[in-house]
């Protein structure tokens, strides 16, 4: 259920964002009534982490012969997101793409099957050179990708900087961020 919370927020996020609508207005709106809540709303790049990824997929293979949509849009909506941002990402033209945190959540050293991790390799497939900033990883290399430590030369080299979660150090830099996190948390 947790993924398809996930999924559907992040669906109408994409939707408020292409009819240049305030996001933040409809999903406040949508979480006023007392059955939905306003926890777990916040828009992403997709989810990921260590179980909604396996987990769907694995329920998805389950039901393999059982009559179902809803289970099968779930798992499609996380790709769909995720190629939504590449294709928005690549309409700004950015020579240099920085990922800011391979994280998915505020506070975290997790960054398994990481969303921001997939839109990555979508790019950078697509001839887009990827620099990151993770001050979880000491090496200067993260597979092929180069890691830049210092945060104001990662600024100064990107021309994008994308961020699945806002902090208070990326505010300086708001104009070089994409990120679809609206409520500033996870």
């Amino acid at each position: 259920y947790l993924a398809l919370r996930v999924g559907f927020f992040n669906e109408l996020d994409t939707y408020s964002e292409m009819f240049d609508l305030s996001a933040r207005d409809i999903i406040t709106g949508i979480g006023l009534d007392e059955r939905i809540g306003l926890k777990y709303n916040n828009p992403s790049f997709g989810y990921g982490g260590y179980c909604l990824p396996k987990d769907s997929k694995q329920l998805l293979y389950h039901y393999d012969k059982v009559p179902q949509k809803i289970i099968r849009a779930i798992v499609e909506s996380n790709e769909e997101r995720k190629n939504y941002i590449v294709s928005t990402i690549l309409q700004r033209n950015p020579k240099i793409i920085g990922v800011y945190r391979l994280t998915m959540k505020s506070n975290s050293d997790n960054f398994r099957e990481s969303s921001v991790i997939d839109i990555m390799q979508k790019v950078h497939h697509l001839g887009k050179e990827i620099l990151i900033f993770e001050p979880n990883l000491d090496e200067n290399f993260f597979g092929n990708y180069k890691v830049v430590h210092n945060l104001r030369e990662f600024v100064e080299k990107c021309d994008i900087i994308l961020a699945n979660r806002l902090t208070e150090e990326l505010k300086p830099y708001q104009f070089k961020i994409y990120s679809r996190d609206i409520f500033y948390n996870n």
